[in-house]
């Protein structure tokens, strides 16, 4: 590497002062001389004035709390959605494995349950595969579910939230199925929170699927101008949830690539750049900060 020379920096030349004149005021040993024959002291500096405070409070009002008593923050989300993505570049930027990563991002998945339910969030949606994705070969597919059925296996054994599948599950390897399936049966449905785990799962479909439903019905009777938006909601993988409020996504990718179209019509969009085996309980609080600085107006 070649270095500039610098030329030496050049001080420029000072001008000596001024000699000072009787028009310039008084010394201060004429302020002195001054200030006793008039027997009187200088006056003092003056202050900085008080800050101002806020008005009081209304009587009989008091200030929202930050944190409601089991320290959940009131403006929270009802319903997060996770895009869990940057697995394949996290085993790359780090020189391992694909199993290390898909194991690190299913660990992750449960530290997010974890965090939600501090939270007081109690519907959470992680999309751990694609339909799109089960184009891959059949190996990494399979690693992807592996790791899947083991975190889930883990969060299922806590007791506090109940596991559902989402997504076209007939699609997958039977013996994985099998086994995600398995582990989503043993948790109960009265559990506290609710996981959906989108695995093959395409939005477009999941909105075919329910019209597919609701003509099935028959409660429509045939009639396209009775179908409601409520009847439709009835028959999404999401059926009796509240929409997703807040939507994150990770590895800086900024879409959602058809990830709960119907339900996230009105979410909230967050995008970090943290690979998803990183991210971490300050990026998922910085998430959180994000949606509750923002007025969410629904139309009015």
């Amino acid at each position: 590497m070649f270095h500039r020379a610098v030329a030496p920096a050049t001080v420029p030349a000072q001008t000596p002062p001024a000699p000072h004149t009787a028009s310039e005021g008084m010394t201060s040993m004429q302020h002195a001389r001054t200030a006793g024959a008039t027997g009187r002291e200088p006056p003092p500096p003056l202050l900085p004035p008080p800050p101002l405070l806020p008005p009081p409070l209304p009587a009989g009002t008091t200030p929202a709390p930050d944190r409601a008593p089991g320290g959940a923050h009131p403006g929270n989300p009802r319903h997060v959605g996770v895009i869990l993505d940057g697995n394949r570049r996290w085993a790359e930027g780090h020189g391992t494995t694909l199993e290390a990563a898909y194991a690190r991002g299913a660990a992750r998945v449960a530290d997010l349950v974890s965090w939600c339910e501090t939270e007081g969030i109690a519907v959470v949606t992680v999309w751990a595969l694609s339909r799109d994705n089960l184009r891959r070969d059949a190996a990494a597919v399979g690693r992807i579910l592996d790791a899947t059925a083991v975190g889930l296996a883990g969060i299922a054994a806590s007791g506090r939230w109940h596991i559902r599948l989402i997504g076209e599950t007939d699609l997958l390897p039977a013996a994985p199925a099998r086994r995600l399936r398995s582990v989503a049966d043993r948790t109960a449905t009265g559990s506290p929170g609710t996981l959906n785990v989108a695995v093959a799962y395409d939005g477009r479909a999941d909105i075919a699927g329910a019209v597919r439903g609701l003509l099935r019905s028959g409660v429509t009777g045939g009639t396209a101008a009775a179908v409601r938006e409520s009847d439709v909601e009835r028959y999404l993988s999401t059926a009796g949830l509240p929409d997703v409020d807040l939507v994150i996504r990770t590895s800086g990718e900024r879409r959602l690539s058809g990830f709960l179209p119907w339900q996230t019509a009105y979410a909230e969009l967050h995008f970090t750049a943290a690979l998803w085996p990183a991210f971490s309980f300050d990026d998922f609080t910085v998430a959180l900060r994000s949606y509750r600085a923002r007025r969410r107006r629904f139309g009015f």
